[in-house]
């Protein structure tokens, strides 16, 4: 078994540090990163029928988000927990995270809450991602 003192080497060789609960800073500044890449990106587990649903509203009002899916991607599981993290660390399932215009806009029930509210539109327009 690996003493704390040199797993914290060994982390700080590779170029991350720990977070809480296993999420490394790494998977954080990941999870920035890719999420203002886009105007829309969408966190994702390709058999999530919620991810499915946020996925098919964008599309139907002609957005095209960017879609990770974590369950393909190699990190992806410490991505999630990036997430969970970001999202308050509940335990609610950490996707769809939704992120406009590089900001954190949240879980299922915040996209369609700004939906029905009509905050998500003018969201939208200001990160570029409507040009109506």
């Amino acid at each position: 078994m690996q003493s704390q003192a040199a797993a914290a080497v060994e982390e700080e060789e590779w170029g991350y540090l720990r977070a809480a609960r296993g999420t490394t800073m790494y998977e954080l500044e990941r999870v920035e990163r890719l999420a203002s890449e886009s105007a829309v990106v969408i966190f994702s587990v390709s058999s999530c029928c919620m991810c499915h649903a946020v996925k098919r509203l964008f599309c139907s009002m002609g957005v095209s988000p960017t879609v990770v899916e974590l369950d393909e991607d190699p990190r992806g599981k410490e991505m999630e927990r990036a997430l969970s993290r970001l999202l308050g660390g509940g335990s609610a399932p950490a996707v769809p995270v939704v992120f406009i215009g590089g900001k954190l806009v949240g879980a299922m029930d915040r996209v369609m809450a700004a939906h029905i509210n009509g905050t998500l539109v003018p969201l939208l327009k200001e990160a570029g991602a409507l040009w109506l």
